[in-house]
């Protein structure tokens, strides 16, 4: 007799397949204890994981950006932009 083969809930991580724990460590590039980590933080909901990895992410994304822009372009930008503080301020009648 065939049974029919047991479907996984779609949005919750099964740390014991390793099939599923390799694809979502691919996705969202993490090592396994990463990985790990973060499901036992915050739980196995695929969407937490990826919210959590977006956000340490982003977190540790200022601290490299300003050493990447070379002097020169800052100084350049900033000697370009004019401030516009010429404007009129028009009444609107009822």
């Amino acid at each position: 007799m065939r049974r029919a083969k047991p479907q996984p809930i779609r949005n919750k991580l099964d740390l014991s397949d390793p099939t599923q724990v390799r694809l979502v460590r691919k996705r969202l590039r993490l090592s396994d204890a990463q990985l790990t980590e973060i499901a036992d933080r915050i739980g196995n909901s695929i969407s937490a994981i990826s919210k959590e990895v977006a956000t340490q992410r982003a977190r540790r994304l200022p601290d490299k950006a300003p050493a990447e822009v070379p002097a020169a372009v800052v100084a350049a930008v900033t000697t370009t932009e004019q401030p516009d503080t010429d404007f009129t301020v028009t009444e609107q009648a009822p």
